[in-house]
Formats: structure tokens, sequence, C-alpha cells
């Protein structure tokens, strides 16, 4: 018997191609099986990907009966849910790739059976491991900004809607919120260290996307293209929370973070029509103070490196599994942010605040 972490692949769409190229750079790593609710799609992908040793089905609960250590779940999001509760049922630890659910129940459902089973549900957030995320983390945290009560995060594309699953509500259930919103919002949350957010007041749309001269696919266009929304969290903290698939302007501006004793301001790296959002780099960071009486803006250099931030959440992962670590990136903490997605959805529909619901 071999000492690998024996690891299995559920769902094998594109991402699961960047999966797998992240555990093959672990020597301590084989893939033992791939699964797809398509007939035959799980043994055309092995083949193709090179995975001559690894059993293929049809089924994920099929692939749950081998001895696994741990799963890579890339399914559409709609089967994030059962997948992710069958597999830790089945005494596996999960990678799950964003965002976390459909509704915030399957979450809640989630985060239940990672607890009773013991095992580990953690989440793909990849930007998290940027060294740059971590300094905003560590600047913020050292109180440098004093008492931080006004947040605003998000982003816009110029142009960048996807199609397929992503845009359908049943599949997908919600649009730019769900794919990339829940980026910006982890990059906000987590640098704040998760408060407790307690009411949304929200509006999304989809004019851009429900017309056919800016999307291909705009009959079968059913979630927002734009969102936007107020926060309120405990301890008279609020957070303006924009997103944007599609937009007439270059930005939705940066982030911010304002405190009693200074400000930062942050910036997202990349170029070009599908940039602007935070699911990838830091571009520039910058505190904003008053020194000597004068106001004063301070540059903080970025950290430049060469990390493949996809290797390194994956790679964490595995580790996490190997040392019997806690999970890299918990259930508990995303399952916030996806009651924020809920109460934004909810709040945009009623046209009024909504309160956000999360269990004790």
């Amino acid at each position: 018997m071999s000492n690998k972490l024996r690891i299995g692949i559920i769902g094998t769409g594109g991402i699961a191609k960047a999966h797998i190229s992240a555990y093959k750079k672990l020597p301590y790593v084989e893939i033992v099986g791939v699964a797809d609710v398509i007939p035959s799609k799980a043994a055309t992908f092995a083949e193709t990907e090179g995975l001559t040793e690894a059993a293929s089905f049809d089924s994920h609960n099929e692939l749950l009966k081998l001895e696994l250590d741990g799963v890579s779940i890339c399914t559409p999001n709609v089967s994030h849910h059962i997948t992710t509760v069958d597999a830790l049922r089945a005494g596996k630890n999960v990678l799950l790739e964003k965002p976390m659910s459909v509704t915030l129940q399957e979450g809640i459902e989630m985060t239940q059976a990672a607890k009773e089973s013991g095992k580990m549900l953690t989440l793909g957030f990849q930007p998290r491991y940027d060294p740059n995320m971590k300094l905003l983390q560590t600047i913020v945290q050292s109180g440098r900004l004093g008492n931080v009560y006004y947040v605003e995060t998000g982003g816009g594309r110029r142009r960048g809607m996807p199609g397929g699953t992503f845009i359908s509500k049943k599949l997908a259930g919600a649009g730019a919120m769900a794919d990339i919103g829940c980026y910006s919002l982890d990059m906000a949350l987590n640098t704040l260290g998760y408060p407790r957010p307690l009411t949304v007041s929200a509006f999304t749309s989809n004019h851009f996307g429900s017309n056919n001269i800016y999307h291909p696919e705009a009959s079968n266009f059913e979630v927002e293209d734009f969102g936007v929304a107020m926060v309120r969290f405990e301890n008279d903290l609020v957070l303006q929370f924009k997103i944007s698939w599609a937009m007439h302007m270059d930005t939705l501006g940066a982030t911010m973070f304002l405190g009693t004793d200074a400000g930062l301001k942050v910036t997202p790296a990349g170029i070009g029509p599908w940039s602007g959002v935070w699911d990838g780099s830091v571009g520039s960071i910058t505190l904003f103070h008053d020194e000597f009486g004068a106001h004063t803006a301070t540059p903080i250099p970025t950290i430049e490196h060469k990390l493949n931030l996809f290797d390194q959440k994956v790679h964490d992962f595995a580790e996490a599994v190997r040392d019997g670590r806690p999970a890299p990136i918990p259930g508990d903490q995303i399952l916030i942010q996806q009651a924020i997605i809920d109460g934004v959805l909810r709040s945009a529909e009623s046209r009024r605040e909504v309160s956000v619901e999360l269990p004790q």
C-alpha cells in the first residue's frame, strides 16, 4: 500500500485541470479516481490528463467508495451541496471550489456535515495566498488604522460576462455576486477577521446580460450582472459592496478601509476588460494619515513574487490533510459571506433592507 495521499476529483470541467496540474507537482500525492455525471466524460478526462492509473466513474458516490484522503470538488455550483455533504459523510476531506453553495441553507448543511464527520471542508479562494493580501491583513489587524468603521470593496469588469452554467439561476444560484463578488467579500472580510453581519440593503440588475447586443446568450441570462449593497456589521462597522460583470465605466473604484487613525486604499492588479476585480493580486497599497498636522499619503511597497496562487491553495489543502492541520479556509468563515450574498439577493428582490440569517 502506497503512503501517498489518495485524492479524487469530482467534476471534470476546466477548473479540474488546474487542480490536477497542482496535485501533480506534489510527490506525496496520487490521483486515484475521477467522477463526472456525464457518462464516459470522466474516463475521457482521465485519459486526456494522463491519469493512467486512476479509476473513472459516472457517479461521485461510486468514487467515494474508494479509499481516499481527500477530494477536490469542481462541479457546477448547483452540485456543490450534495457532493460536499456526501464526501464528508463518506469520511473524505474536501477542497471545494467557490462559491460555497447556491443557497444559504445548503451552506449551513455543508458546515454541519463537516462538524459531524470531523473532516475538513476548505474553500478555494486562491487570492488569499498572495503575500500582499496577507500584508493587508497584517496592516489592518495591527491597529494602525484605529477603529475601522467603513469599508468599500468590490470591482467591475468593463466586459467580462461568462455564459453556460454561470448564467442559469437554477445551476449557479447567483451571477456576478457569487462568481467574482465572493472574492471581493473574502478579501475584505478576511482582512477584518470575518465580523458578523446584521443587515443588508441591496440592488441588482442585468441590463447587459439580458441584452443580445452585449451577450450571445441573452435569452438564457437569468442572473444579475451588477449589484451593490450596504452591509451592517456588529460594532458599528458598515461595508459597501459593489460588483459588475459589465458596465460603461473603467472602474468601480478601489477598496478602502476607513479608520479613526488612518485609511488604507488598495487597487487590484491587472489590465483589460476582464480585470478590475479581486480574483487576482494587489496593484497598489496606500496609507492615508496625518503627520505633524499635515495630510500624508504613504505608499506601501507591494511584495513581488512568482507564486502560482492556484497551486498554493491546492498544496495547502494537501499539506493540511497530510499534517492533520485544520482547514486552511474553513467553511464556517465562508458561510458568513454566503449569508451576505443570500441577503443581497433577498433584499434586491424585496426592495428593502433584510436581516442576515446565520446560525448561532
